[in-house]
């Protein structure tokens, strides 16, 4: 190996070693702005000072291919970036969000049968829940928010809210 070979090998060295420390740093860092510090850094001026523009063009390639890669053997034991991992994340922020929503809905149903005194008439908009006739106990279940009709077997247009199930 030649003594500009061997310069140029010890000054990507400390390069890499550079890149170590400052995703040590702030390991929030990806590879484009590792490889944008890098441009800036010490070092980096040295090799391009010294370096032909063929061997400055390899120099970048090895560069982008080593940062790339360190940063891949740095979060391969980090399970957040594991796709699994994100999935099991989002499915369980969407369950909270459904009982989040849920319950809501649950308390405002709860705050509309005190003001219905537990009474609703046909004609007002009611939400999710079994509504059962005061005339004949016919059950109507109300999967969306709408407008409450007549009782389907008698005609009667007085009904009761059937409490929650959890």
């Amino acid at each position: 190996m030649s003594d500009q070979s061997t310069a140029l090998l010890s000054l990507y060295e400390a390069l890499i070693e550079h890149i170590k420390t400052q995703y040590r740093d702030d390991n929030s860092l990806t590879v484009k702005s590792l490889y944008k510090q890098v441009q800036a850094s010490k070092q980096y001026l040295a090799i391009k000072q010294q370096a032909k523009e063929e061997e400055l063009a390899l120099v970048e390639q090895f560069l982008k291919r080593d940062i790339a890669s360190f940063l891949q053997e740095q979060n391969a034991s980090d399970l957040s970036h594991s796709p699994t991992m994100i999935t099991v994340e989002n499915t369980l922020w969407h369950w909270l969000s459904e009982i989040t929503d849920r319950s809501q809905l649950e308390w405002h149903e709860v705050a509309q049968d005190f003001k219905h005194h537990g009474y609703y008439e046909s004609g007002e908009i009611v939400g999710q829940g079994n509504m059962v006739c005061t005339a004949c106990g016919h059950e109507s279940k109300i999967e969306f928010p709408g407008v409450l009709s007549d009782c389907t077997e008698c005609d009667n247009n007085e009904f009761t809210r059937e409490a929650l199930a959890p």
